[in-house]
């Protein structure tokens, strides 16, 4: 395939009188390591979930290599793994019997799921666990076991909304490094985050989301220039006024 890993072209969504998404376009090459960042608040998972078929757009299109999100959603769903924040999960399965549940559903056979869960389990060291049931995982394994869901069909475009909120940091390495290699196998990683360390650390290409509208975007050098990426979001969303205040009373 020779089309980019994601599309976006004039993604809206209003909810009410709030305009969340003020018609979007963003383009996610091939092999990429996309960070979108923004605010809380931004329209970052909004833009996901239209992006990735969780939520219909009130106008605009997204393209999944090629694959139209919502005139073709069974090419595209099978082209992308999502994992959304705060996503919900079967709570009294343990985490094989998830990959199991969700990897029959997609179809797969049930050699190729209990070889890939087996797999997935120890790469993303939850094997231990492996009796314990989800709602007794922490949020690291929380996050680990949504990622082995998304992982799960072998896709070429991974979507994850805030993988690393609230995350320990071993399991936060380990994750960093299972999208390293994901890239370095091919594949192609969107990651929205407010984080600008983070982005900065994992990231080639970002797009800078502000109040529903893109601010920027493009090469990671390209968007932050000579400065940091922190400084240069800063400077975009125009909230240096606002820092700069202080409490009377300190």
């Amino acid at each position: 395939m020779t089309a980019p890993a994601l599309v976006i072209k004039g993604l809206a969504k209003t909810f009410g009188e709030n305009v969340a998404v003020d018609h979007v376009d963003l383009t996610v090459p091939q092999g990429s390591f996309y960070g979108l960042v923004g605010q809380n608040g931004a329209g970052k998972t909004t833009t996901l979930s239209m992006a990735v078929g969780l939520l219909r757009p009130d106008a605009g299109s997204a393209q999944i290599f090629g694959a139209d999100v919502w005139s073709d959603p069974a090419t595209a769903k099978q082209l992308v793994g999502v994992l959304p924040d705060g996503m919900a999960m079967p709570e009294r399965l343990t985490g094989r019997e998830v990959l199991t549940y969700l990897g029959l559903l997609r179809g797969l056979s049930k050699e190729v799921v209990a070889e890939r869960a087996a797999e997935l389990l120890s790469v993303l060291e939850l094997d231990a666990a492996e009796k314990t049931l989800v709602i007794e995982y922490s949020t690291g394994m929380r996050k680990k076991i949504g990622l082995a869901t998304a992982l799960l069909h072998a896709p070429r475009l991974l979507v994850l909304d805030e993988p690393f909120e609230a995350v320990d940091p071993v399991s936060a390495a380990s994750i960093k490094q299972i999208l390293r290699d994901f890239v370095a196998g091919g594949g192609s990683v969107v990651l929205s985050s407010h984080v600008m360390a983070l982005v900065e650390q994992l990231c080639d290409h970002v797009g800078v989301i502000d109040k529903g509208r893109v601010a920027a975007a493009g090469s990671l050098a390209e968007v932050r220039g000579s400065a940091t990426l922190e400084d240069r979001f800063v400077e975009l969303v125009g909230a240096g006024s606002t820092a700069a205040k202080g409490l009377s009373w300190l």
